[in-house]
This record gives structure tokens, sequence and C-alpha cells, in this order.
């Protein structure tokens, strides 16, 4: 927690911060990918899907047979087949009349009669119609694409997916040799939350062809801190000062109609921005209806200074959250925790044994 001669008079709540950045905020436009530029992005509203397959199908290789012909049948007492057994492979289609298929030694075909050596249950080796994939969205709007998704695509024969993916331009004003540390984290959480990332270390802000402007670096006080005046003179700044720790130098704007969030250089003040604050902007734009959350209780106590919003670093402990950190986050804290929660502004902190909501980070 910032000591309290050091806050400034005032400063705008976190609440207050996303409700201004979210304020007539649209859904991108969606855009049809292929299936190998998918990965990551946020689902839009897709044609319903045929079902799959549409004939039962054979999963392992062996002797098509109807289960019911097969009642009895052990190597002690062969069952003598009138009619040839059908040999399938796995992917084959089953013939007319059979459900199940039985491996290839259950079946003695050496003779002039094939002898069938054992019992079968209906379904037995087969896939049965329409069991793989049923009619409909092949991927929920609004839902991550995984790559088991890409898998029950593929197999339902989509060669493209509809898909919104937000343009995040990022201006990284920190000088050389720090400015990767930040930086770089930045662009892998922006890409792993879909959206498309172009990067510039241009002092000037603009909007221009994104849907939303991230800036690293240059919040403070300091000499060369001047993100904020640069915001002033492209657009308008909405807020500089957020009541969050770390983080609280923290500036929302807008240029033109695209939000713009100006991240402190820190690495830690920098993630609790973006956790907080641009990635509820980023789920916006691309319609993403929610990210993976836990409810564990407490393994001890949390407290937190009333004021500020504070983030909290957990990982899960036999079935419970043991604190890690919190307003204060060390990466070596950021690197072990498995999530992460916002201690609300008026809140002194949660008892042990609290159930507390946290956002999953491994996911």
């Amino acid at each position: 927690m910032i000591p309290r001669q050091r806050l400034p008079p005032s400063l705008t709540s976190l609440d207050a911060a996303l409700a201004m950045l979210s304020d007539g905020l649209h859904a991108v436009t969606s855009q049809d990918v292929l299936l190998s530029d998918a990965l990551g992005s946020v689902a839009a509203e897709m044609p319903t899907a045929k079902p799959f397959p549409l004939r039962d199908i054979a999963i392992i290789d062996g002797w098509a047979l109807a289960a019911r012909d097969l009642v009895g049948a052990s190597s002690y007492a062969p069952l003598q087949m009138t009619v040839a057994p059908c040999w399938v492979e796995a992917g084959d289609g089953m013939p007319q009349g059979c459900d199940c298929v039985v491996a290839a030694d259950a079946v003695d075909a050496s003779g002039p009669q094939a002898q069938v050596m054992t019992e079968a249950v209906p379904g037995h080796g087969v896939r049965r119609r329409h069991s793989d994939i049923a009619a409909g969205p092949v991927i929920a709007a609004g839902h991550p694409i995984r790559a088991l998704d890409l898998l029950r695509a593929r197999v339902a024969g989509y060669t493209k997916l509809t898909v919104r993916r937000p343009r995040v331009r990022l201006v990284n004003t920190v000088a050389p040799p720090k400015n990767n540390l930040t930086g770089q984290s930045i662009v892998d959480l922006a890409l792993a939350a879909g959206a498309v990332v172009t990067q510039s270390d241009s002092a000037s802000l603009t909007g221009d062809a994104c849907d939303l402007l991230v800036s690293i670096g240059g919040t403070g006080v300091g000499r060369a801190d001047r993100t904020i005046i640069a915001l002033a003179q492209s657009g308008t700044v909405l807020a500089h000062g957020i009541a969050l720790q770390p983080g609280w130098t923290t500036a929302i704007g807008i240029i033109e109609k695209t939000p713009v969030i100006a991240l402190p250089g820190a690495p830690d003040q920098a993630l609790a921005a973006w956790w907080t604050l641009a990635l509820p902007v980023l789920d916006r734009l691309a319609g993403r209806v929610l990210r993976p959350m836990a409810t564990l209780p407490l393994a001890r106590k949390i407290a937190s200074g009333v004021g500020v919003a504070e983030i909290a670093l957990l990982r899960q402990t036999n079935a419970s959250w043991m604190l890690l950190a919190v307003g204060d986050l060390s990466l070596d804290a950021i690197a072990a925790a498995d999530a992460w929660c916002a201690i609300p502004a008026g809140s002194e902190g949660f008892a042990a044994g609290t159930p507390v909501d946290a956002y999953m980070l491994k996911t």
C-alpha cells in the first residue's frame, strides 16, 4: 500500500475509470479467418455445423458383426458363421445390419466357415451416427478458440472461423534497455487475449487504425514523463491517477473514439492496470463472455487499506487460496501466482476462510 503522505490528493476509483473507458464501447466487426490464424481469437456467431459422423463408423480395425448374433459365443463354443464376416478398418462406415466390431483374433477365418469366439455388445468398436458432433455452432460465440476447438472445427469440415479480433496499438515510451521488459510482456498478453498488435516507439499518440491504444511509460511526474501531455494534445485525458495499487499513476483517455490506456513503465504496475482496465476493455471489444475464475477460501487473512483497490496474487494450495503478495508485486510472486483478485477500495481485506473469487492466470 502506498503511504498516505505519498498519495495524490484525489484519485479516480477503479470502477469509475472502467465505466468511462467502457462508455459507448461496442464489439468490433467480426471477420472470417483461416483455422491456422484463429487460435486465441474470440469466436463470433457462426453458421450451424452439420452433425458428424453422418453414419455409424468403425473406430477400431476388426470384424463388423451384429451383437445379437454373437450371444453365447466363446473360445470353448465358437459360433459358426453362415455368412462371411466383413472386415472394416477405423474410419470405415459400418455395413448394413452390423452394430459392433470385434478384434481380428476374435474370428477364425482360416476354415471354410468363419468362427466367432467372443460376444460383444451393440456399439462396441463403433462411433454412433451424430455422436461426435451434434448440430449447432462448432464454437460458442464469445468464447476464446482453443486448439481442441480447432480440432472439432476441422472434423466438422470448416476451413475458416468467424472471430472478433480487436486491434491494439502499443506505444512504448520507456527508454532502452528497459522498454522491452514491460513492453514485450504487454504484447504477449494482448496476443493471448486474441488481439492483433502493432507496435510503435513514437512519442505521438494517435488512435488511427486501432480499437484500443495502449502506451507504456511516461505516466509519472519525472522530467521525461510526457505521456499525459501527449495524450492531452491528441485527445482527452479522462483520468490521471487511478485508485489502484500497484499502478496508481495509470491514466485513461480517448482520442476521437478510440479508448486510450496509459500504463506505467514498471512491470508490476503495468500488469495491475492491464488486468483491471485493459483486459475488460478488450473483452468488450471482442465480445468475450467471461474469463476463467475460481472461488476458494483463503488460507489466511488479507489485510488491505481503505481507499485504493489493491491487487492480490494467490496460489492454490490444498483447495484454498494462499496469499503471495498484495499491493507490492515482485516478479517472483507474479511468476508463482495461479490467480489474482482486486480487493475493493472500500474493503479492509478478507478474513481467513472467506471464499474469494479470483481470475485464473494459468489456463
